[in-house]
């Protein structure tokens, strides 16, 4: 069906390579709006204390969005931002734009598609279009109905792996070579300029840089190197930039396609043979796989204290401890640098994750969800269904069967910092003193 003037909303897909959805706009339309809207929102206070992004994530964003924009003009368009309430800007692009089609890719965050649903209830006149361009799988692919989606990993990797269900993953699509033009002159709308978008401070260390071509270039370089041979055996290291695949970032926000990244593991397997690292690479995507549709199917219920479980955990909130554990200032050390980390890069190795979400819970027994949304706010490479369900995980109100997930923190460090290299690097072995300093009863604690 021929449109005249279509609108590409674009959200955790900021690429041109293996994009179905932009393919589709573009054979489907005269002119095409590529937007993508910089939500206020986002650098307000939420009611964890939060933002829903950090420094880290913030300038990734921004070269992300460079990179996508040099890749639409090149076909012929260009990328429109616009700082201001997403439905907000959508109004006023569907009148000055005369859109009559609305494209985007599915999004698994349950307050994203909640502009999406207010959207197509306010333009029930338009044709609104999407497609799954953030997963390996389709969701008409799935074995099995969402509502019915399996309550444990385990359970849906044996459905999507069975020979007889094996669910097939559709091969990466080439970019358009060309893309039809956008109706708004430049003189009108903000286009990217490539200027820094907001003021917020710098990331110390940035580990990673934004964007597409920076994505392909990093999964070439990781197979070139062969450190996918070695995946599993060096995959729980704490600091080293080639002990893990480090694909999350360009993963979470779009710049990757997971199908694209798919293929050239099995391009990477047949010339160089398959082993328990490669497969474990594949089935860390797996992982972050059954997130989504777990996002997708439980919705609002990600973010309930008691998670997908009908009884609420027994922790509480405690704002001093919340303020340690943030700062990287508790009694535990392995804890601490994990944090600093985080704090001066953005990225946290998967093992640190699980340990300072343990101590969060367990030790210091504080409501997960703050840790949730600390992390949304720090991690460069935030996911909606990987964090707030891993959180979930992790404090036994998510797809858990076993219901309790608690690390021995002595223990950890000596298996994963033996040497004590990794505490002394990031000061973790530095804290002020006590975790509280009011007892029970409300007394002060003397040093």
């Amino acid at each position: 069906m021929r449109h005249r003037v279509g609108l590409l909303w674009f959200q955790n897909d900021l690429r041109v390579d293996d994009h179905r959805v932009l393919s589709q706009a573009a054979s489907e339309c005269d002119q095409l709006i590529c937007w993508f809207p910089v939500n206020p929102q986002w650098f307000i206070p939420n009611r964890y204390g939060m933002r829903s992004i950090g420094p880290a994530r913030w300038l990734f964003l921004h070269e992300s969005l460079r990179q996508l924009d040099l890749a639409l003009r090149q076909r012929g368009n260009r990328l429109l931002i616009t700082y201001e309430p997403p439905l907000q800007a959508l109004a006023e692009l569907i009148s000055r734009g005369h859109v009559d089609v609305v494209y985007r890719s599915r999004n698994a965050g349950y307050y994203e598609n909640q502009y999406w649903q207010l959207a197509q209830q306010r333009y029930p006149y338009l044709t609104f279009i999407e497609d799954d361009t953030h997963t390996l799988f389709d969701q008409a692919q799935l074995p099995f109905q969402l509502k019915q989606l399996p309550e444990s990993f385990s359970k849906f990797r044996r459905l999507v792996e069975r020979p007889d269900l094996r669910v097939a993953i559709r091969p990466p699509l080439d970019a358009p070579k060309q893309l039809p033009t956008a109706p708004l002159r430049a003189s009108d709308w903000r286009y990217y300029d490539g200027k820094p978008m907001a003021p917020l401070l710098p990331v110390e260390q940035p580990v990673v840089q934004g964007g597409c071509e920076a994505a392909l270039s990093h999964v070439s370089t990781y197979f070139r190197h062969r450190h996918a041979s070695t995946y599993k055996e060096t995959r729980n290291a704490l600091d080293d930039w080639t002990s893990s695949t480090k694909f999350s970032p360009w993963l979470a926000n779009g710049s990757l396609s997971v199908r694209r990244l798919n293929q050239r593991l099995h391009t990477y397997e047949r010339e160089h043979g398959a082993n328990d690292s490669t497969y474990w690479i594949y089935f860390e995507l797996l992982w972050r796989e059954y997130f989504q549709w777990y996002a997708h199917t439980h919705k609002q219920h990600l973010y309930r204290f008691q998670g997908i479980k009908a009884q609420r955990p027994t922790t509480s909130f405690y704002g001093g401890r919340l303020q340690k554990w943030c700062q990287g200032n508790t009694p535990y050390p392995i804890v601490n640098a994990c944090m600093k980390q985080l704090n001066a890069t953005g990225y946290m190795s998967n093992r640190g994750r699980q340990l300072v979400a343990s101590c969060f819970v367990h030790e210091l027994q504080l409501d997960w969800r703050y840790g949730a949304a600390y992390f949304e706010q720090q991690l460069v490479d935030y996911d909606v269904g990987a964090n707030w369900g891993n959180w979930q995980y992790l404090a036994g109100v998510g797809a858990d069967p076993r219901g309790h997930r608690q690390f021995d923190l002595a223990k950890q460090t000596r298996q994963y910092d033996p040497d004590g290299s990794f505490i002394e690097r990031w000061d973790g072995a530095v804290n002020d003193g006590p975790l509280d300093h009011i007892d029970a009863a409300d007394w002060p604690i003397k040093d």
